[in-house]
């Protein structure tokens, strides 16, 4: 009985046919690239001071620079160069008071300006960069600077999920329908992230977005090595991952010309909802139909492929409809993974990796 591999060797390894499943699934793979590193342009955080009541009116009225306005109202660097109390500090100094002049306002409230008080940003931030970011918005900067980090983070456990979870969907029901189900989700959540109006639910979605965009970049990961002959899979492997650096740089310009963070969201998250209608026309793997006796399945794939690539299809390529329900279909489960002596090593290298 003849192996896939035999069988793609005679009807084309790496034909017209692959090259239209590999198209759209490297199309995924760049597209994923910004749903992974999106949050530095996202959660960009800009030069910022305190906002203080009366700056703005009295800057206007004497006319100064910005450089002047920054110099006479907002705290200097702290020891070594530490810029924390000009970012996120201001003089405890009620701004609308008429006695302030225009030379050095400090000068009649302390003999030397550094000693005033300095208290937190009780009245919010102001921002020195044109556009939004999530950082911006939701004033995540000085004592709130973690949830940046935590936005990332939920990010990572998501993709932690997925690769516990995916393998196993993809294996029990079909490379295409883990496929299909995690970019769709994986889009929609993106859409979500960009219309949500509070940290919380940006937070949570995108821990959603975490567990099945990953997913979606796994399952076609998977998807495009078994479609193709044995001489071509190393080569679409990294040609697929190289899509994702291909992603990156595309990141920059989109991420350039849309510098508010909810419209670049949905840049980055409409392409995705798109590309996952191409998916409806993506074969299912014969290598899974023949993994679970669905032989019949397989063959059509197998024939269509031939009849694509412009191969006859191979004599012996019926044959493997024939023992089909013969045998009981494979069940997999997450115990078969230590089955084995083998199969324990190679688990445990790759979960410490």
């Amino acid at each position: 009985m003849p192996t896939t591999d035999d069988v793609l060797q005679q009807i084309g390894e790496f034909g017209c046919f692959q090259k239209l499943v590999f198209l759209p699934l490297c199309l995924l793979s760049a597209l994923f690239a910004p749903v992974y590193v999106g949050i530095v342009f996202l959660a960009f955080a800009p030069d910022h001071r305190c906002l203080s009541p009366g700056v703005a009116e009295l800057s206007q009225r004497c006319g100064w620079s910005l450089a002047e306005e920054l110099n006479w109202t907002v705290p200097g660097p702290g020891p070594v160069g530490d810029a924390f109390p000009r970012r996120c500090r201001r003089y405890e100094v009620d701004w609308n008071q008429s006695g302030l002049g225009c030379v050095d306002p400090l000068a009649g409230l302390a003999a030397n300006g550094s000693q005033l008080p300095v208290g937190p940003c009780q009245h919010g931030w102001v921002y020195d960069a044109p556009g939004s970011s999530i950082v911006t918005e939701f004033d995540l900067v000085c004592e709130d600077s973690w949830r940046v980090d935590l936005l990332q983070s939920c990010m990572n456990i998501g993709f932690f999920i997925s690769f516990l979870g995916t393998g196993y969907i993809a294996d029990r029901f079909g490379r295409k329908l883990c496929l299909l189900a995690t970019t769709v989700i994986s889009a929609v959540s993106g859409i979500l992230v960009a219309v949500m109006p509070d940290y919380t639910s940006v937070l949570l979605i995108r821990l959603l977005q975490g567990v099945v965009s990953k997913g979606s970049w796994t399952a076609g990961y998977t998807m495009i090595t078994e479609v193709v002959g044995l001489g071509y899979r190393r080569i679409v492997a990294i040609l697929y991952q190289a899509a994702f650096s291909v992603g990156l740089v595309l990141l920059c310009g989109v991420a350039y010309a849309l510098p508010d963070w909810r419209r670049l969201q949905l840049a980055m998250s409409l392409p995705i909802l798109l590309l996952s209608i191409c998916f409806w026309y993506v074969p299912e793997s014969p290598r899974w139909l023949l993994s679970q006796k669905r032989n019949t399945q397989a063959v059509k794939i197998l024939d269509r492929m031939a009849r694509k690539n412009g191969k006859p299809p191979p004599a012996d390529l019926k044959m493997l409809s024939l023992k089909e329900d013969v045998t009981e279909k494979l069940s997999p489960s997450f115990s078969d993974l230590f089955r084995s002596p083998q199969l324990r090593k190679h688990t445990f290298i790759l979960m410490y990796l």
